[in-house]
């Protein structure tokens, strides 16, 4: 049992927890004031830049019911014809459940089409329609000054180190670039907490 003393302090502070002090935190890269400030660490960043990146490229892409992902998918395939599901899911980065529904969405719009691989009857290859041609020779251009008007603030030689750099950084952390990395699976919080 406590004893109570005679002194005891008028108002207790609780006790900190290490959750309660202030971890030092990278600085802040300030925009004007319409912009939201960003955290100066890659990750933050790079969200920040690939939010820049996708909203222009479907402000174009917009008045042709595309999406920047279904557009990646025909850019692939212009280049690559009779490519596998497999080879495009790793070329976007996505799994490939999500590639098999942007090829489903695109054959639809009869801009992609499957064809039996005779050398592997299970797998589909993949190519563009005529129409899926058409598409992409005359959405190209559009895309490509959207994107390039991103970085028309920098001299072209420092665009060409940003490009360089990015590449860098992005070969030598290949071994990190996996599908569907960091997302949570379904019922994956669930499945946890039924495990106490």
């Amino acid at each position: 049992m406590a004893r109570k003393t005679s002194e005891e302090p008028a108002q207790r502070q609780p006790a900190k927890r290490a959750s309660d002090r202030a971890l030092p935190q990278p600085p802040l890269v300030q925009f004007d004031r319409t912009v939201p400030p960003v955290r100066r660490v890659l990750i933050a960043m790079a969200r920040r830049l690939f939010q820049i990146c996708t909203t222009a490229t479907a402000e174009v892409l917009v008045k042709e019911d595309l999406t920047p992902m279904e557009y990646g998918v025909i850019g692939y395939l212009n280049g690559e014809p009779d490519i596998d599901q497999s080879g495009l899911a790793a070329r976007l980065g996505i799994d490939r459940n999500h590639t098999s529904l942007l090829v489903d969405q695109l054959e639809r719009k009869r801009l992609v089409e499957r064809r039996v691989n005779g050398a592997d009857r299970r797998a589909k290859l993949l190519r563009l329609t005529p129409r899926g041609t058409a598409l992409y020779a005359r959405l190209m251009p559009t895309v490509f000054a959207a994107q390039s008007r991103l970085i028309d603030i920098l001299a072209p030689a420092e665009r060409e180190q940003l490009f360089d750099l990015l590449g860098r950084v992005i070969e030598g952390n290949k071994m990190l670039a996996r599908p569907g990395t960091g997302r949570r699976k379904r019922g994956s919080r669930e499945s946890s907490s039924n495990k106490t």
